[in-house]
């Protein structure tokens, strides 16, 4: 018996399943990469944040030129997420990235070295903490001289850094010679103790100012005070083609992937 052909009505719908599939793995990779994003979103927010070292207050602990991953959640609130998530207070030395007190828009980053109910004080650049003369491998002292205000702290000396609410604050937390932290608060110092800017100068940081810790250095880059490298309004490209041609001496490899302590 011969074959009869479909009609053409009939014919015309045979590709329709192809356009189906295609529609479908077009859906499938929208999906896909809405949930990478969305990942990627709740990382951002939520687990880690980039920064990048501006200056050499932690040296050497951190340099400038460091990109390091910033994690948020150690610090994190205890509540329902407690048993599933590693949640701790923070403890003296422990290295954390804040909102600066004075400007909440700024971030900084230091080493706590008093928690809330601790007495501390300086002596000829000395951290004594309830007395005790604290133990700290990761200061170093370098480029200016002694300071009558930076290296023994709290006193009635004045320094032109010290801002006017912490000049005025100053007196009322201190008890026999030490700063008393109060609750909710934290005393911290820069690692390179002559040239940082920190609790010394403007206060304690407030707990819900802190952001996190710094975890992770995962990328390092010299920074290079040749004036060929400097970017410069009326010879950008030269700038730019100088940064290629020292970009293989420019990243410190051995910085990079290592955790911060």
């Amino acid at each position: 018996m011969p074959v009869l052909e479909p009609p053409a009505e009939q014919a015309s719908t045979v590709p329709a399943p192809q356009k189906t599939t295609l529609l479908s793995e077009l859906f499938g990779a929208v999906q896909s990469l809405a949930a990478t994003v969305a990942i990627a979103i709740f990382v951002i927010t939520f687990a880690v944040q980039a920064f990048q070292i501006p200056s050499g207050s932690m040296e050497n602990t951190l340099l400038v030129g460091d990109y390091v991953l910033v994690d948020k959640v150690r610090f994190g609130p205890s509540g329902f997420w407690k048993p599933f998530i590693p949640y701790r207070n923070i403890a003296r030395g422990d290295v954390i990235v804040f909102k600066y007190p004075v400007n909440p828009a700024e971030h900084f980053v230091k080493r706590v070295i008093g928690v809330p109910g601790d007495r501390i004080h300086l002596m000829d650049g000395k951290v004594f903490v309830n007395g005790v003369a604290m133990q700290e491998d990761y200061a170093i002292y370098k480029r200016r001289g002694p300071s009558a205000y930076r290296d023994n702290f709290p006193n009635r000396h004045f320094d032109q850094q010290m801002t006017q609410a912490w000049a005025a604050e100053l007196p009322d937390l201190t008890r026999i010679g030490d700063l008393l932290v109060p609750e909710g608060h934290y005393f911290v110092l820069g690692d390179n103790r002559n040239d940082s800017y920190d609790s010394r100068y403007w206060g304690l940081v407030p707990r819900e100012n802190v952001i996190g810790r710094p975890l992770l250095i995962y990328f390092s880059v010299h920074q290079n005070s040749d004036p060929e490298l400097a970017y410069t309004a009326d010879g950008r490209i030269d700038g730019f083609a100088a940064h290629l041609w020292h970009l293989p001496e420019m990243p410190r490899w051995k910085r990079t992937f290592r955790f911060v302590q």
